[in-house]
């Protein structure tokens, strides 16, 4: 079993800075990438950032500039800090690994959700 705890999230002014962490568990062989979606009410879910083992780094057009996202592999932790908070980044905001649970087996784990709400 893999699991997969955020943490952070909340209320925040327009212009002000949050950040969110999680955090993989359980029966892990590896972690080649980890990162976050975002999914607004009526819409799709879009993604935030995410970023390999290697520490190669992608983020959603919207987020360029404004969020930051790290990662710990040895304690298979990611943060992703953002910057600059907008109304439109209001969204539940969802942690994801795509885990190795052994050598040739993998898939995405996701974390349970974590409301971010920015007021204007």
């Amino acid at each position: 079993q893999v699991q997969l705890v955020q943490s952070g999230g909340g209320l925040v002014q327009a212009g002000g800075s949050l950040k969110l962490s999680c955090a993989a568990s359980g029966s892990i062989f590896s972690i080649y990438a980890m990162g976050w979606f975002r999914q607004a009410p009526g819409k799709q879910r879009d993604l935030v950032a995410s970023i390999s083992s290697g520490g190669t780094a992608n983020y959603g057009d919207s987020v360029k500039g404004r969020f930051t996202v790290s990662r710990d592999s040895a304690k298979n932790t990611v943060d992703l800090q953002m910057n600059s908070l907008k109304p439109e980044d209001t969204a539940v905001y969802y942690c994801y690994a795509n885990v190795h649970y052994t050598p040739i087996t993998h898939r995405d784990f996701w974390g349970q959700g974590t409301q971010v709400t920015v007021s204007s």
